[in-house]
């Protein structure tokens, strides 16, 4: 199967290459993120305990997701790396390594709610609002292979580069979303299981779109044929070395919110994590640049690394670091500034105004946590596309959970600084981490260069598939 033009596009320019993967992407991003704000609108007209348990069930449900972005980012690395190497037999066959892999994982954490969703909610300190949480994360977890198939069939998509096909159905179950929502929750009295429900649904019809292109109009370039399979342990093992850490890094953004949850409990009280949710999705918001520039990263990166190709592998890590410091300290600006109006959206049927008050503040003070993560982001997701899963892991762990967490805790409970030192220390301790993790790319970047500038590569050999 010779490559197509898809293809050709994501293996020339590396900027070019970034902005045709990544800017569709924040806006696909974007519209999922404003799903989720309107999430938490709709639940707050329910009551304050139904939206402080989402802020409880979310980590959790961030922690599902996240497993089906590590496991499509395992995927579209191997992938990359061989469409990079002219292998376009073995990117087929990993492919379907990567599909059959999501449905293995799928019924791991489908025991895992059925047995454990009421001991985990327990364990965060959920207990007051656990009726909530286990109305909207039972269905959620019983149901989880709904949201990871998307994700992961999202990647193989954007691996072959068709940026369309990789968003737009996300964008459709986002924009389902927000209508079936207030249809659920309040018109059919469902309440926050309505919300839960909305979501499935709109998930569902999401992936159906996804699998009109690959069994009916047959335009993917991949096939998505077990024909094609021929298992190779060593693909899982390649999939599995930058999935699972992915996977493991988005259960550390998970439990830095919980961890922060609990803190911000022992300092402040239930209802500061009312308003900490509120602006902690804003702050998601403007995180999102970096996560879509890096998927394009791992893409690029991996058929540059694949290639052998030093120059496009430093401008990839040059530009995508550029281009999303930009578009984050943009988005921060305009968060710090309007930070009352959006908060205040969440006032529209409480009344509440001490609640839009305070996420306002809040907000305000958690936009500097964003500023440097652009530089910490482009090391990550550079790691796991060259297939150094791990080493992604170790910065994530470093920056997010060791430092972020260990000044939280210094400052708001050893130096008795209240919740305002618990916010404070998580944004001097990951502002720190993303220049060590910067740090650490850069002399990676060096010595790529010097291996392939002492290194002979042979001719790269084609081969079709029948």
């Amino acid at each position: 199967m010779e490559a197509n033009d898809n293809i050709e596009s994501i293996t020339g320019n590396p900027k070019k290459a970034i902005n045709k993967l990544a800017i569709p992407t924040i806006f696909s991003l974007l519209l999922m993120f404003l799903n989720n704000l309107i999430d938490s609108f709709w639940v707050s007209g329910i009551n304050a305990d139904a939206l402080a348990a989402l802020g409880f069930i979310t980590p959790l449900y961030l922690v599902m997701i996240g497993i089906g972005s590590g496991i499509g980012a395992g995927g579209n690395s191997m992938i990359s790396r061989y469409v990079g190497a002219s292998r376009f037999e073995d990117a087929h066959n990993a492919v379907i390594h990567t599909i059959i892999l999501t449905f293995i994982v799928s019924l791991i954490i489908l025991i895992i709610g059925i047995f454990f969703l009421d001991d985990l909610i327990i364990l965060f300190g959920a207990g007051e609002v656990i009726t909530y949480c286990l109305a909207y994360g039972q269905i959620i977890f019983l149901l989880n292979i709904v949201f990871l198939l998307p994700n992961v069939t999202s990647s193989i998509f954007r691996a072959e580069g068709d940026v369309g096909k990789a968003t737009h159905p996300l964008m459709l179950t986002a924009v389902l979303n927000m209508i079936l929502d207030p249809i659920f929750i309040f018109l059919l009295n469902l309440g926050i299981f309505g919300a839960a429900s909305a979501t499935i649904i709109a998930s569902l019809i999401g992936y159906l779109w996804m699998l009109y292109w690959i069994y009916i109009k047959k335009d993917t370039y991949f096939k998505f044929k077990i024909k094609y399979y021929k298992r190779k342990l060593k693909i899982y093992k390649e999939i599995l070395v930058v999935s699972l850490p992915a996977s493991f890094e988005e259960i550390i953004f998970a439990l830095v919110a919980i961890i922060l949850n609990y803190l911000i409990i022992t300092t402040s009280g239930v209802n500061e994590v009312a308003s900490f949710t509120i602006a902690w999705r804003f702050i998601s918001i403007a995180f999102l640049p970096c996560m879509a520039i890096g998927m394009a990263t791992i893409t690029v990166s991996g058929i540059a690394y694949g290639a052998k190709n030093a120059e496009n592998f430093d401008t990839t890590i040059k530009y995508s670091t550029m281009l999303s410091l930009i578009i984050t300290l943009l988005i921060s600006v305009s968060f710090f500034i309007f930070a009352y109006p959006l908060c205040g959206a969440f006032n529209y049927q409480t009344g509440n105004m001490e609640l839009v008050t305070r996420s306002a503040e809040i907000l305000q003070i958690l936009v500097f946590y964003n500023i440097l993560i652009p530089f910490g982001a482009t090391a990550a997701y550079t790691y796991q596309g060259v297939g150094s899963g791990f080493k992604s892991l170790g910065l994530t762990i470093l920056r997010e959970l060791i430092l972020s967490m260990f000044f939280a805790y210094l400052l708001g409970i050893t130096f008795n600084m209240d919740v305002f030192g618990v916010y404070l220390g998580a944004i001097i301790g990951m502002n720190i981490g993303s220049l060590i993790g910067f740090i650490f790319i850069l002399i990676f970047n060096e010595k790529f260069k010097k291996e392939v500038e002492n290194t002979t590569y042979p001719k790269k050999v084609t081969k079709d598939l029948n």
